[in-house]
């Protein structure tokens, strides 16, 4: 059955499923299924969509949602699919791969940010659509040319695209070690306890001034540099890091 259903959410997701030839016009789309859903999620969370929810915002029943959508799942998956939108197009970005890489994940963050439930529900092995895809097809061309093989590049956007759900949930939810985020009273109890965490104490002193988000990709740019460096030949024109010019 699971088999089944990643079938059907595939052929969703792709435009592969066949219209029927009979019967009434239908009276809703897929694509504004998904934007009311995404709507809600947006404005309420994940938790807040379902499909009787999202039936009634579009003054029809549940039941006749499933002539387009057979379930929680195949919401969710559309939904996502509205959400991350039109991947990017990163031709036009000056520089090598370090600048489109860096472009491709400050857009990335800007999707996830406006639309703060997509990093849970992107967790996790699943179908990914056209345009998620794409955004995945537009960071590896960005390393098309550094000499990378095919599965180091596939891991470089993933390490980059996890640090961006990290710090997103950071930002959101807080971890403990934001020092933004302690509150008085805890910073009270750290002081009195200063000689067991002398490390922690100064930290949490500190000016929350530093951006985490772009100082950890900014390292994990650097660390990809490095290993590309180290597998160019010196002697080749252009060098270490190569052009990077993908796509």
């Amino acid at each position: 059955m699971a088999d089944q259903n990643g079938s059907r959410t595939l052929q969703l997701l792709w435009g592969l499923r066949e219209s029927p030839t009979r019967g009434p016009k239908p009276a809703l789309s897929v694509s504004q299924i998904a934007q009311t859903a995404v709507t809600i999620a947006d404005a309420e969370g994940l938790g807040a969509v379902s499909m009787q929810r999202v039936a009634g915002e579009l003054d029809f029943t549940k039941m006749s949602l499933y002539r387009y959508v057979a379930g929680k799942a195949e919401l969710i998956a559309v939904m996502i699919e509205e959400a991350v939108g039109d991947p990017p197009d990163l031709g036009a970005v000056a520089g090598d791969w370090r600048e489109r890489l860096t472009t491709w994940a400050q857009l990335l963050w800007e999707t996830w940010d406006r639309h703060q439930w997509l990093p849970a529900a992107t967790e996790g092995a699943r179908l990914m659509g056209p345009k998620e895809a794409g955004w995945v097809e537009a960071a590896l061309r960005s390393l098309g040319r550094t000499g990378l093989k095919d599965a180091e590049q596939l891991a470089v956007v993933r390490l980059i695209s996890g640090h961006i759900r990290n710090t997103q949930s950071t930002r959101r939810a807080g971890t403990g070690l934001d020092p933004a985020q302690f509150g008085s009273e805890f910073s009270s109890v750290l002081a009195d306890h200063g000689d067991e965490y002398p490390a922690l104490l100064a930290a949490s002193k500190s000016p929350a001034t530093l951006d985490i988000r772009s100082f950890g990709l900014a390292r994990i740019i650097h660390g990809v540099s490095q290993l590309i460096e180290e597998r160019t030949p010196k002697d080749v024109p252009g060098g270490a890091g190569g052009s990077g010019d993908g796509g």
